[in-house]
C-alpha cells in the first residue's frame, strides 16, 4: 500500500474542495437566478471538462501552465519553480477540471428554491448576503453538499489530468490513481487490488455520508 500516494491524493482532493466551495455557491447561485446574453455559452464552457477526454484537457492545461506560457512565466517569477509537475499545478488543474462537478449540482440546488421564498426574504428587509446565509443555503444545502462530494470523489480517482500536468513524482505528484497504474504495469496485482479497494471504500463512505446528511437536512427543513 502506497500511503504517501494516498495522503497526497487526500490533500489534493481536500484543497480542491476548499477552494471550489465558495466558487460552487457563488457561480451556482448566479447561474440559477440570472438570465443574460451568453449564459448558454458560459454553461457550455463550465461543462466542457465533462465531454473532453482528460488527456486532451490535460494537454491544453500543460501548454497553458508551461514554462514558456504567460501563466508559467508569472508563476516562475513569483515562486521560483515551474507550475507544471508540481503539487500546486495539480491543485490548479484539479480546480479547473472539477468546475462542472462543483457548479452544476449547486446550480440545481438553488434553482429548486421557489421564487416566493427569495421574494419573502427580500420583503423582510434581508440583505442579499443575509438571505443567502439564512434562507437560501439551508434550502440549497443538499445540492452544495452533493457538489463537494462529487468533487472530492472525482479528484481522488482522476488519472489523465494528473498524469499530463503532474507526471509521477513520488511525494509531489504521484497520486493513488497513478500508484495503482504503476503497480499494474509492474504486474503487482495484489498491491493494485489493495489500493483500489481502499479507494472504493473511501468513495462509498463519502457518498454514503452525503446521502445521510441530505436526509437529515431534508427532515429538518420539513
Amino acid at each position: 500500500m502506497d500511503w504517501t500516494a494516498l495522503i497526497l491524493s487526500l490533500r489534493l482532493a481536500g484543497w480542491t474542495v476548499i477552494i471550489l466551495l465558495p466558487v460552487s455557491v457563488m457561480m451556482g447561485r448566479f447561474l440559477a437566478y440570472h438570465r443574460f446574453r451568453g449564459k448558454g455559452l458560459v454553461e457550455a464552457l463550465v461543462m466542457l471538462p465533462l465531454v473532453l477526454p482528460p488527456t486532451v484537457f490535460g494537454f491544453y492545461l500543460l501548454v497553458a501552465f508551461g514554462r514558456n506560457s504567460p501563466v508559467g512565466e508569472l508563476w516562475q517569477s513569483l515562486f521560483g519553480h515551474q507550475l507544471v509537475f508540481s503539487f500546486q499545478g495539480l491543485v490548479v488543474a484539479s480546480i479547473i477540471f472539477n468546475l462542472p462537478f462543483a457548479i452544476l449540482p449547486a446550480q440545481r440546488g438553488f434553482q429548486a428554491i421557489p421564487v416566493e421564498v427569495r421574494e419573502a426574504a427580500s420583503c423582510c428587509g434581508m440583505s442579499p448576503l443575509r438571505s443567502l446565509w439564512k434562507v437560501e443555503l439551508p434550502l440549497a444545502w443538499p445540492g452544495v453538499v452533493t457538489a463537494m462530494v462529487l468533487t472530492f470523489a472525482h479528484t481522488l480517482g482522476e488519472f489523465g489530468i494528473v498524469l499530463m500536468v503532474g507526471g509521477s513524482i513520488p511525494g509531489e505528484t504521484k497520486t493513488i490513481a497513478i500508484a495503482i497504474y504503476d503497480r499494474v504495469q509492474a504486474f503487482d496485482d495484489r498491491a493494485a487490488a489493495t489500493m483500489s479497494a481502499v479507494l472504493v471504500a473511501i468513495a462509498v463512505s463519502t457518498i454514503g455520508i452525503t446521502f445521510w446528511l441530505s436526509s437529515r437536512v431534508g427532515r429538518r427543513l420539513g
